[in-house]
């Protein structure tokens, strides 16, 4: 558990530059190994959920988001992927101007804090950059459809500082199916797994040093993309399967395919993705308010959406629904146990999902992640690869010549 003297930090240092913040939060942990670790997390959404509403990343964020340059510091965190997100409203033509607009944000954020945090492109600027203790932040985009099917706008995003690209996001593109529409939704394929055209982006991604991001694919586009990719994949927010039986989660043999290609599956910490009775419980409370759902049916268009509502209006008896945390620990240990230590790590899915497991709060918790793991008997060697080695080596294999 996190000590009740490191639960302040964030707000006694938020004036501070990012490095200052980071060793004032690891001084309270007396260099324990989670601040002497790195720790880099796969995907955070504050950039589309947040910085793109006008919130200021510098700024305390507690009650607004889960994220802050404040709370990254008191968490240990020191490498971020900030997600580049559009909906499929986006799908058919704006997806592109949506992200570079998203990317426009994150660069103003960065200038504003230059001495806190700093874009990284490469391994050896992401190395750099953490020495100096700064927040090491990379662009991930998620979702397909922001290339507008054109490889130059592809390259494009990669000259901006993009990589990593989520083949799908919920939605299928022409040249992908997503595992939504696989599994709800087939009637909105145009293809099953990757097209031609499909084959050629994950191929140009391998090329300009992109990582293929097989989260929200389908089976058939993860099975197509595995049998093509030539660098490790990875999966920047996804769970297991087998202890929750969700589309978005992956099966065993998917687990042992990304552990065979050298690759990483950053486990997801939504309740929905690793706790199997969660959303039996959220449809139970729409039920339980039938006024208030048939009113936000006349507005919102998916059950997630109402059910995220349903939540925000009731906080108490959201919080009742959060999953155990032994949980997420749970879907760490199946994917270090099935396919090896060397192929897991942590993607959060901060500030993109609608309910946490019980204690994970926001990113200053994840202290509670490496006394969980501690108390598992991994080894400190292990942690570190848990905690970010994983995701440095597979950035590496990608991003290098």
């Amino acid at each position: 558990m996190k000590p009740a003297s490191l639960l302040g930090c964030a707000v006694a240092l938020a004036a501070l530059p990012y490095g200052a913040m980071a060793q004032s939060a690891r001084g309270a942990e007396k260099q324990g190994l989670h601040y002497e670790a790195i720790l880099a997390d796969g995907h955070n959404d504050v950039l589309s959920s947040s910085l793109m509403r006008g919130l200021k990343l510098e700024d305390d964020l507690r009650g607004k988001a889960h994220s802050d340059l404040g709370r990254f510091a008191a968490g240990g965190v020191d490498v971020q992927v900030f997600s580049v997100w559009c909906g499929d409203k986006y799908t058919s033509e704006g997806g592109f101007e949506r992200a570079n607009a998203e990317i426009d944000v994150l660069e103003k954020t960065i200038a504003r804090n230059a001495a806190r945090m700093e874009l990284v492109t490469s391994y050896e600027e992401l190395r750099r950059v953490v020495e100096q203790k700064k927040l090491a932040a990379i662009i991930g985009v998620e979702g397909g459809h922001m290339i507008n099917e054109n490889l130059a706008c592809l390259d494009s995003l990669y000259a901006r500082g993009a990589r990593y690209l989520t083949l799908t996001w919920n939605n299928s593109t022409s040249w992908a199916s997503s595992a939504q529409d696989e599994v709800l939704h087939p009637e909105n394929l145009t293809v099953r797994g990757l097209s031609e055209f499909g084959e050629e982006v994950v191929r140009r991604m391998n090329e300009l040093g992109i990582m293929v991001d097989l989260s929200h694919t389908g089976d058939s586009t993860f099975w197509d993309a595995m049998k093509i990719v030539e660098r490790p994949v990875i999966l920047s927010h996804s769970s297991v399967y087998a202890l929750c039986p969700h589309y978005r989660n992956l099966k065993d043999e998917q687990i042992k395919a990304v552990a065979r290609n050298g690759g990483l599956i950053c486990v997801n910490f939504y309740s929905a993705y690793i706790d199997p009775s969660y959303n039996r419980k959220v449809k139970a409370l729409v039920r339980k308010y039938p006024g208030e759902a048939d009113s936000l049916r006349q507005s919102l268009s998916s059950d997630y959406a109402i059910g995220s509502a349903i939540l925000e209006m009731h906080p108490s008896e959201a919080e009742a629904l959060r999953a155990p945390f032994s949980l997420l620990i749970d879907h760490i240990d199946y994917i270090a146990r099935l396919a090896g230590v060397d192929h897991v790590g942590l993607g959060s899915d901060f500030d993109g999902i609608s309910s946490l497991p019980e204690g994970l709060d926001d990113v200053s918790d994840y202290p509670k992640i490496t006394s969980a793991l501690k108390e598992r008997g991994y080894s400190d060697e292990d942690i570190r690869k848990i905690l970010g080695e994983n995701f440095l080596r597979v950035f590496r294999a990608n991003t290098s010549p």
